[in-house]
């Protein structure tokens, strides 16, 4: 999953006024993922894991990504990351609604389908990244990892986020998951792509002028 710092801010907008974004940043993830899944073209890095998963064990692919994102959640014990209700949120919305989707949406096979439903998907992924993280209402599980061992390491974010990313893509990969050109697109679309949403969507502290 996609993740981006946001410069430390002061908000005096109340969470429960976030709260709306929030969820609606994690509904459209979710269906950007299912959207992805049934283009069948190759997916993202966490995705791929996913998919192998799903693969191997029978079980949906939502229930995998539920799986997978509280076993991340341990692994921030020694990290010392502290989630919120974001993170929550998180584990539970996107796990929901790529199964939901999944659902009424049946896997494509001709290119005429596949190229939209893959383009549309990761635009749709970009916009709800930039949604929920711009909340400021807790990381993700995948997102508290990255920054976690960055801080725990030393490494850059970048760096830290590279090794993660290639660990569980090789994973995935070696166990079934789906890698294809959807995977290159994403990797090299998904961050521009979240940039120009972010700051149209993210909640700012402004002073009222008198």
């Amino acid at each position: 999953m996609a993740s981006l710092e946001l410069s430390p801010v002061r908000l005096t907008v109340s969470p429960l006024r976030r709260f709306p974004q929030l969820v609606g940043g994690l509904v459209l993830y979710g269906a950007s993922m299912a959207m992805m899944t049934r283009a069948g073209l190759g997916l993202d890095p966490w995705d791929v894991l996913h998919d192998g998963l799903t693969r191997i064990t029978g079980l949906t692919f939502g229930t995998v990504v539920a799986i997978a994102s509280v076993a991340v959640l341990l692994l921030w014990l020694p990290l010392r990351q502290r989630p919120g209700i974001g993170t929550v949120l998180n584990v539970v919305v996107i796990s929901v609604t790529v199964d939901l989707v999944r659902a009424v949406l049946p896997p494509q096979h001709a290119l005429g389908w596949q190229i939209p439903l893959l383009v549309g998907g990761i635009v749709l992924n970009g916009l709800a990244t930039a949604a929920y993280v711009g909340t400021r209402l807790g990381p993700g599980p995948r997102d508290g990892l990255m920054t976690g061992l960055s801080t725990r390491t030393g490494l850059s974010v970048r760096v830290a986020r590279t090794a993660i990313e290639v660990a569980v893509l090789v994973t995935g990969w070696l166990l079934g998951g789906s890698v294809g050109v959807g995977t290159v697109l994403y990797a090299v679309a998904i961050g521009p792509l979240t940039q120009a949403f972010l700051p149209l969507v993210a909640w700012r502290y402004r002073e009222s002028r008198n």
